[in-house]
């Protein structure tokens, strides 16, 4: 019998465009010999539309797994996932509390800290905040919303009056906002796959065609160059997947991730710059280009992530949640 396989897509994110890229992407990959894909599309106003496959309509499908092909909030950030804990299907990806903290840049770092994961200093900015200042270490730095994907909302500053267009332009994404010092350096992901013992595929690395790999740069323009292995020493390859275990480990994260890292040329030190719990599957997306390039191509790469979704799931089942 072939396993029934919910994709969740669309969204209300500022993401919902690379969500139906993953999605497209993900259910070509999906063998029809296996599986029976069942779609769930999400308008950007919230809007479900269960479109099962077959012609004829089913009010209620039956579903074994779930795949959210969904990025960015209200599908990357754990509420979805606990939509899915309470009704009990077995998901792709991190739980609920992986998914929320990696989404949040500033709980992020602050697990990486526990850690003693490098990342870029920064502070932290909300809503009302009269103060806006980049810190003690000049320009340029990099300002964020704390809780947002893809580069959406990001710039880099360079001077006051840049960082003050930067926080307004972050703070009509997020009530919280995060100024990074700006690491001047190369660009790197690195996949990992795996639950309760993760493991990191051979990194790449990233060459923007503008000055920082922002959202026109990843989904628009298609100037980006990408390297697959990275001009890297033996030793540096085994520490960028040495830190995004790390990294992936700190948050609990399961399923798979993506982490993403900079390597600042005055002193050759790994910086985390963050995780992804929800990492892209378009046809641009270097986290199943990483796989493929260990081994792994696409369809496989799924199949072993609806396992490790099934596992998860199993491993649940012998948990009470009652005296």
């Amino acid at each position: 019998m072939k396993l029934r396989v919910a994709v969740i897509y669309g969204g209300r994110s500022g993401e919902h465009e690379i969500s139906l890229r993953s999605a497209k992407s993900i259910i070509e990959a999906l063998d029809p010999e296996k599986y029976k894909v069942l779609h769930y599309v999400i308008s950007k106003e919230g809007k479900w539309s269960p479109r099962p496959i077959s012609p004829e309509p089913r009010a209620n499908p039956e579903i074994d797994v779930v795949f959210p092909a969904l990025h960015g909030t209200f599908g990357e950030d754990g509420t979805i996932q606990g939509l899915l804990d309470l009704a009990e299907l077995p998901y792709v990806g991190a739980g609920v509390l992986a998914s929320s903290v990696s989404m949040d840049k500033e709980v992020m770092k602050r697990l990486f800290h526990e850690r003693g994961l490098p990342f870029a200093e920064y502070v932290v900015l909300r809503v009302g905040d009269g103060s806006k200042h980049c810190g003690p270490w000049g320009y340029p730095v990099f300002v964020k919303p704390a809780n947002l994907g893809s580069s959406v909302g990001i710039s880099k500053a360079h001077n006051c009056e840049e960082l003050s267009e930067a926080v307004g332009l972050a703070m009509q994404f997020d009530r919280k906002i995060i100024v990074e010092r700006g690491i001047i350096g190369r660009e790197f992901e690195c996949a990992v796959l795996g639950n309760d013992e993760p493991v990191a595929a051979v990194p790449c690395e990233i060459l923007p065609s503008r000055e920082f790999y922002d959202y026109e740069d990843k989904y628009i323009l298609d100037e980006a160059k990408t390297v697959l292995p990275p001009d890297l020493t033996a030793d540096q390859i085994a520490e960028v997947q040495r830190l995004a275990v790390e990294a992936y480990k700190a948050v609990e994260c399961e399923g798979m991730a993506r982490v993403d890292f900079l390597l600042e040329n005055a002193t050759g030190r790994f910086y985390v710059n963050e995780i992804n719990t929800i990492p892209g599957f378009t046809s641009i997306s270097m986290f199943p280009k990483m796989w493929e390039h260990a081994g792994l191509p696409m369809p496989k790469l799924i199949d072993r992530l609806i396992e490790l979704a099934i596992q998860r799931a199993e491993m649940k089942k012998s948990l009470r949640y009652t005296r």
